[in-house]
């Protein structure tokens, strides 16, 4: 409980702090008139206040990813709770703050034609595809996990049970994508962000209340797999994909600009941005702690349950083990709410990233729709594969995983090119220095794991150290060269 305390006590110092001197090193300019006031549509630019559009920022970005990922990261022991810190202090508020300042600066661009203005049209195109991606894998995936524990919460879980809250939920995403922004999820999602908050809140009490015996940093990092009886992954490059937003997410970048759209002053970046995915952090790093109560300290099989369940039934399990009916049902409402509040947003800038690029205006519903349609095609289609394949969801979020963490690297490089012509010196050292940690990271991964290439996991170690020091040299042969250019 010591680390946890420890790592508590961090992020929340390292908004102050190291969120202050991003913010600062940034330069907001409260004078200047953000997209929501120069572009209103009623639809998707619309100034709403700041503490709403920080509630729906941070539902928007939370999901499943701080829960589910904290739980399977938890069994990597204490090192979990130092990459929920260090990545979310250093790399996750940083990207995401970027990401939407950037946005604001833009005219409320979004992820794609930010990576175009400083990395390039052939950039751009790319991960434009790529956004497409993993916003539709994103959508597929938050449809069927959140149906998993609605079927098991109303029934017994059983495949009939848990199609009709797939069908349930899809509909919602179709009616959310087409609606302006302040009808459905500017009214809604502060109520179920709430909820989110409560079931963090009320677990963190519950763990003062227990105290439990947990791993602790100085008991080392490495091996509490083993001791556990647990099918061990290696930490590098696993845990950092495992742990993906609640410690640094892609998906955030497709998700910023929708709020970049809202905000009203540039002022509020810093709470709105980096204190949202702070925030997400303390909810990683709470689940982290009581998935290992549930692993290391005998916490499965005092609520019934055993250490190879899966993370939406340790949701279940613990949440009602602790919280009681009332207690667990706001708990599992948040958990569940999250990954949904996070699909319809996904649906939403997938159908804005695409009619950008087609210069298509969605102000009608009709141009709304010709975008939108197809994606869902789409995505059922990814639903259907995996409902229909037995191991399909596992599949679909490992390469969501890979993905999601691709696309935050890009995004780390896309502001490293912006605080180098923007700002000069050495400023870009804020997103550089995470920008080649997660390029090793998903280089490695890529190679090594069993839906990559699987390049032998000894490797790992050499690849990884190989990328980070080819980026960085040639990073820097590119800024000399812009040097001269001058």
């Amino acid at each position: 409980m010591v680390s946890f305390l420890i790592s508590i006590a961090a992020l929340v110092l390292g908004y102050f702090v190291y969120g202050a001197f991003v913010d600062r090193v940034f330069g907001p300019d409260p004078s200047r008139k953000t997209p929501a006031v120069t572009k209103a549509d009623g639809v998707d630019y619309i100034a709403m206040p700041s503490w709403k559009v920080y509630m729906i920022q941070f539902l928007n970005i939370a999901g499943t990813g701080p829960i589910f990922g904290a739980i399977m990261g938890a069994k990597f022991g204490p090192s979990s709770y130092l990459w929920i810190v260090l990545g979310c202090i250093f790399a996750g508020a940083v990207h995401d703050y970027m990401c939407g300042m950037l946005s604001v600066r833009h005219g409320g661009a979004g992820f794609p034609d930010l990576v175009g203005e400083y990395l390039g049209k052939r950039t751009k195109k790319v991960m434009l595809a790529f956004s497409i991606i993993l916003l539709l894998l994103v959508g597929t995936v938050f449809v069927y996990s959140p149906a998993l524990i609605l079927g098991d919460i109303a029934g017994d879980g059983g495949r009939g049970s848990v199609m009709l809250w797939v069908g349930v939920i899809f509909l919602y995403y179709v009616v959310a994508t087409l609606l302006p922004i302040d009808k459905l999820i500017g009214r809604v999602y502060p109520l179920f962000a709430f909820a989110l908050l409560f079931m963090a809140a009320a677990l963190m009490v519950c763990l003062f209340i227990k105290w439990p015996s947990l791993p602790e940093f100085w008991d080392g990092l490495g091996g509490w797999s083993a001791k556990a009886g647990l099918s061990g992954q290696p930490v590098f490059p696993c845990l950092f994909i495992t742990i993906a937003c609640g410690a640094i997410s892609g998906f955030h970048a497709t998700q910023s600009p929708l709020m970049a759209r809202c905000i009203q002053n540039e002022k509020m970046g810093r709470p709105i941005f980096y204190g949202s995915m702070i925030t997400e952090g303390l909810v990683a790093l709470i689940w982290a702690a009581v998935s290992s109560w549930f692993f290391f300290d005998g916490g499965a099989a005092s609520v019934g349950s055993d250490l190879s369940a899966s993370a939406p039934a340790v949701v279940t399990k613990v949440s009602e083990g602790w919280l009681g009916l009332l207690g667990g049902i706001l708990a599992i409402l948040g958990v569940v709410a999250a990954p949904i509040t996070s699909g319809d947003t996904a649906f939403r800038s997938a159908r804005l990233i695409v009619a950008d690029f087609l210069h298509l205006e969605q102000k009608a519903i009709g141009k709304r729709l010709v975008v939108a349609l197809p994606l869902f095609g789409l995505s059922a289609l990814l639903l259907w594969y995996n409902i229909a394949d037995a191991n399909g969801f596992n599949t679909i979020w490992r390469y969501f995983g890979w993905s999601n963490q691709t696309l935050a690297a890009f995004m780390l490089w896309t502001a490293t090119v912006y605080l180098f012509r923007a700002k000069g010196s050495s400023w870009y050292l804020v997103t550089l220095l995470p920008a080649l940690f997660m390029t090793a990271v998903c280089v490695t991964f890529i190679l090594v794991d069993k839906t990559g290439f699987r390049v032998p996991q000894t490797l790992a170690p050499w690849i990884g150290l190989s990328t980070f020091a080819i980026s960085a040299i040639l990073f820097y042969l590119w800024k000399n060269h812009q040097k001269n250019v001058r």
